[in-house]
């Protein structure tokens, strides 16, 4: 049975930093490329970052981009996004992703983890 759980999620002043864990498993991981998603109140789920594989291509939504770090632990079966001066509007919950590179199959999504930028 395939498991994303995420982590890491708060309440943080604009400018602060938080960085989401995504911990894999009964999947190989090194076969799946990993996302973060996001969706904000009212608002459709959207990419914020993927990573295709372990020193593979890597892909930011714009609102993002110099501020939000991807990354991925094949050891780990975890992939990270560190997230830096963030603003109130990157308020949303964090969804992790994986989706398998080779085989058309639906892919897997953990549970969501809030993410809050208030002052």
């Amino acid at each position: 049975q395939v498991q994303l759980v995420e982590s890491g999620g708060g309440l943080v002043q604009p400018g602060g930093s938080l960085r989401l864990s995504c911990a894999a498993s009964g999947l190989t991981f090194s076969n799946y490329a990993m996302s973060w998603y996001r969706q904000a109140p009212g608002k459709e789920r959207e990419l914020v970052a993927v990573t295709i594989s372990a020193g593979g291509t890597i892909n930011y939504a714009d609102s993002v981009k110099g501020r939000f770090t991807i990354s991925r632990d094949n050891a780990k079966n975890t992939v990270y996004l560190q997230m830096n001066s963030l603003k109130p509007e990157d308020t949303a919950v964090y969804y992790c992703n994986a989706k398998h590179r080779g085989i058309i199959t639906a892919p897997y999504w953990g549970q969501g983890t809030q993410v809050t930028v208030s002052s």
